[in-house]
């Protein structure tokens, strides 16, 4: 890999921000408390990792990075502790990992199965030693960047959607494709204004979205999540995003709780509301998805100072489904596709990604 695809993003946004395999154990930053204090969540065994998932150390596209770098830190251990049958478990890393959250561990499965397979290829030819590490180490790179590469021709078709100088409302944090936006919106000099809805329980979009936008020189304003409604028709909002955890073949969105309320406002607002990601052939229907329900609890603190009183019940869905019919169109790497024809990304032609990987 001759280029890496995180240069010139915000510091949450690099590789070794975000979760980063070195020397025996995984460092994760841990994003509940990101830009309050940096501090790194180190994992030594893979076991570590995939609770770190579980606990929303990282999220958005972070958990997927750490997946990665959990199967390297299992082939570690695999070596260190002799195991005898390394795919085996290597195998159970890979279910451990891609299980930690029920809602997207379909699409997590393609992350874990991707470097059981690159195992496999060097356990057939009896290396089964640092060499396998390094391996999946390699492979680990190589896929981030092929993932931030594919953000770069997302972000080209949605900036191709906003005015010049034009006000867009996001949700929560949609990763990589924030940075992407920005360096495509910046290399066309159209500056753009964020308005970020702050995420409660834990403000991914104050914390972490409008993090990025400062840290990349963007104009960026945070609201509270009862707001949007009445800001973008009083900001004149163009335009309405979110990535996705999952974007099933019938055209739903499953996103962080909000969404749907967002798209919603924006649908009767006239503004458009485009998602970012791609259709996730494993749930053909919106009925296939499992909604996680977090801890109650959470609901009931604002950065883990409690807000209520201790007999007071709380209830956290984690995510929300927002229907087709309040979506102008899904914003993938092969182009911009109707919610009622995701088919049609499957049969589109991939984008070159470079020889450089």
């Amino acid at each position: 890999m001759k280029k890496r695809a995180d240069e010139g993003l915000a510091f949450l946004l690099k590789y070794e921000n975000v979760a980063w395999y070195e020397k025996g154990v995984v460092q994760i930053l841990d994003r509940r408390i990101y830009p309050i204090r940096i501090e790194y969540v180190i994992c030594h065994t893979y076991q570590e990792v995939a609770q770190a998932i579980a606990d929303m150390v990282t999220q958005s596209g972070g958990p997927y990075t750490a997946a990665y770098m959990g199967m390297v830190l299992a082939a570690y251990q695999a070596v260190e502790t002799g195991q005898k049958d390394i795919y085996s478990y290597l195998k159970e890393a890979a279910f451990t990992l891609s299980h930690a959250r029920p809602t997207t561990s379909a699409k997590m499965e393609k992350v874990v199965n991707g470097s059981l397979n690159k195992a496999k290829e060097y356990i057939d030819k009896d290396c089964t030693g640092s060499e396998l590490v390094e391996a999946l180490f390699e492979y680990a790179l190589a896929q981030l960047n092929i993932n931030y590469r594919k953000h770069d021709f997302i972000a080209k078709y949605l900036a191709d959607h906003i005015p010049q100088n034009g006000t867009i409302m996001t949700q929560c944090f949609a990763e990589t494709i924030i940075g992407t936006l920005l360096r495509e919106c910046q290399k066309r000099e159209n500056s753009i204004h964020l308005i970020c809805a702050e995420t409660r329980p834990y403000f991914q979009g104050a914390r972490l979205t409008a993090s990025v936008a400062e840290d990349m020189g963007a104009d960026v304003t945070v609201i509270t999540d009862n707001m949007p409604g009445y800001v973008l028709n009083k900001k004149h909002v163009d335009l309405f995003t979110s990535a996705a955890d999952v974007i099933t073949m019938d055209g739903h969105i499953v996103n962080k709780i909000g969404t749907f309320q967002i798209a919603l406002c924006a649908n009767y607002w006239n503004i458009p509301y485009f998602v970012t990601g791609t259709p996730n052939l494993a749930h053909s229907v919106i009925d296939t998805v499992t909604i996680e329900e977090r801890d109650p609890q959470e609901t009931n603190k604002s950065l883990g100072v409690r807000t209520t009183l201790p007999g007071v019940k709380g209830y956290y869905p984690a995510f929300d489904i927002t229907p087709p019919k309040l979506c102008s169109g899904v914003v993938t790497d092969r182009g911009v596709f109707s919610p009622y024809d995701l088919a049609s990304y499957f049969k589109a032609p991939a984008p070159n990604l470079g020889d450089d990987l």
